[in-house]
């Protein structure tokens, strides 16, 4: 009987996750990783979550044992993936998990981290993104007397700026 991998990849997780968690296999990318990092939080293999990371001394076993029990995981969005490629040395994987805490609807949303060691893929560290974050422009604002950027012509109020 197969199995759904729980990181979402719509493959079997007998053929995606569970060979790097098993340790059969290493990860290819830092994408596959994240994804084997989670089904690890679903099939609570603390050895696995153990093993994938970079530091060892800033591993609480106890907080990822409490975490990984406590909770039910209800899905993983990976939302954008910066290098971390076979041929790459580092990469970053932006991600957010649906799960229950405690009976509590919950979403973790970060952005990661992974490095090549010794050909294999860490996790190096996350950064938590909150919904409110500080959004830093590209190009400079355009004022309500500007010419709209979509090119109509039009004053920015008179067009994309109409609220």
């Amino acid at each position: 009987m197969s199995t759904p991998c729980y990181c979402g990849s719509g493959k079997d997780y007998a053929e995606c996750c569970e060979p790097i968690i098993t340790g059969k296999i290493s990860a290819p990318t830092a994408e596959s990783l994240m994804r084997a990092r989670y089904s690890a939080y679903c099939v609570k293999d603390l050895d696995f979550l153990r093993r994938s990371v970079s530091e060892q001394d800033g591993y609480d076993e106890d907080a990822v044992r409490d975490w990984a029990d406590s909770s039910v995981w209800n899905g993983l969005t990976i939302h954008s993936v910066k290098d971390g490629q076979e041929s790459d040395k580092s990469g970053e994987v932006e991600f957010s998990a649906e799960y229950e805490y405690k009976g509590q609807k919950l979403t973790h949303r970060e952005l990661s981290y992974f490095s090549r060691q010794d050909g294999n893929w860490i996790y190096t560290h996350g950064r938590v993104r909150r919904g409110n974050e500080t959004v830093r422009r590209e190009s400079p604002k355009v004022g309500r007397n500007d010419p709209c950027p979509c090119g109509s012509g039009k004053k920015f109020k008179k067009c994309c700026g109409r609220a």
